[in-house]
């Protein structure tokens, strides 16, 4: 038996830290530190995220601010004190006498104002504007367009301004707008509250409606859609874009929410002109009855073109082709479809109403139509639209 002593060997002192030991907790802090340089930052980025947030909204709220005061004290509020006769339950005749109210904005110093057909209507026997210092001056009717136009436009003019300097509005170019731009609409909301201020976006162009006017159905053509809200009294004010100039006149509101409708502002130019040069209201007019084309006509009336207007076939005792219009003297006939004038194409983008819009009495237009899958080209010398 070996009686020998186990050899002890010298045990090293372990470190009280050894490499991996160290590696894991200089990883811990590298990570501890970016963790804290990291955190803080995206704590800066949020807090600068919000500032950024708050920025926009508070930029949006002085656009609209400074959009509202420039063009308030243009806008007009309007009450119209009207009679009419009616039959009582046993067949007398009376007079009663009726209150309405809207909207309309100043486009001369002189005093002319536009709003709506529908504000004025024919039996008005008063108009009273309200200007945005709450000053109240009469008015008078320089003319609107009839019944059966789709164009609800009126002009009225101050009587007496004894003195007083009016604040025209800027004119914008509604031909230049886009879907989403920015609008802000300010009218006399239902009636009572003065130079409501709403806001939206433009969100459609070329919508074509049937609108309530009061009295009965009128037919409009080539407005604009927007979801400012317009409310029963705007009717007539501005529809002002983001350089505070007016590119539409407010006119319907659809029974949807969010849905609200306006003039555009190009399509009634050539009236203003009129107006301003002559003080008499002088509408080009056409003389048809047409149907506009589209994809949804074009199917009804099984159509493979959908672009342009359809004149329709009328009858004896309500013709599409009215007599001794410009129309008729141009020799248009029912169901021919007008394509083009003056080399405008009608579509989407141009309707027969905005091209006509831009003309005034006595202009001659070549207008091309197509007749039994033909092109041929007339020419028509626009005249004034007669009196209902």
């Amino acid at each position: 038996m070996d009686n020998k002593k186990p050899s002890s060997k010298k045990q090293s002192k372990q470190p009280f830290f050894d490499a991996k030991t160290s590696m894991v907790l200089l990883v811990a802090i590298v990570a501890g530190f970016f963790g804290g340089f990291f955190g803080s930052q995206q704590h800066d980025l949020n807090r600068n995220n919000s500032t950024i947030t708050r920025e926009v909204v508070e930029s949006e709220g002085n656009l609209i601010n400074t959009i509202a005061k420039d063009v308030s004290p243009s806008v007009v509020s309007i009450t119209v004190k009207g009679t009419s006769s009616v039959q009582d339950f046993f067949g007398f005749g009376r007079e009663i006498e009726s209150t309405s109210a809207g909207s309309g904005f100043i486009i001369s110093k002189e005093g002319l104002v536009v709003t709506n057909r529908h504000v004025v209507p024919t039996d008005t026997a008063e108009v009273t504007l309200v200007l945005s210092d709450d000053t109240e001056l009469e008015a008078e009717i320089v003319g609107r367009t009839n019944e059966s136009d789709p164009l609800d436009i009126a002009f009225l003019q101050i009587k007496n301004l004894d003195g007083r300097e009016l604040t025209p509005a800027n004119l914008g170019d509604s031909d230049s707008l886009e879907i989403g731009d920015r609008v802000v609409a300010i009218g006399n909301a239902l009636g009572e509250f003065q130079n409501t201020v709403t806001s939206g976006i433009i969100s459609g162009f070329g919508r074509d409606i049937q609108a309530f006017d009061g009295n009965g159905l009128e037919s409009l053509q080539n407005l604009i859609q927007t979801d400012a809200a317009i409310n029963s009294g705007n009717s007539g004010g501005p529809l002002v874009n983001a350089a505070s100039e007016v590119i539409g006149i407010n006119v319907a509101t659809a029974s949807a929410e969010n849905i609200s409708f306006a003039i555009p502002i190009n399509d009634v130019k050539s009236l203003i002109d009129t107006v301003l040069s002559e003080g008499k209201l002088e509408r080009p007019y056409l003389g048809v009855r047409y149907v506009t084309l589209n994809e949804t006509t074009a199917q009804q009336l099984d159509f493979d073109r959908t672009e342009g207007v359809y004149i329709l076939r009328g009858s004896e005792d309500d013709p599409s082709i009215l007599p001794d219009s410009p129309a008729q003297k141009a020799g248009l006939q029912p169901r021919d479809i007008i394509i083009e004038i003056d080399g405008t194409k009608i579509d989407d983008d141009n309707s027969l109403v905005g091209i006509l819009g831009k003309k005034r009495v006595g202009d001659t237009v070549e207008i091309k139509v197509l007749r039994d899958d033909e092109e041929l080209t007339v020419s028509a010398t626009l005249e004034t639209t007669p009196e209902d």
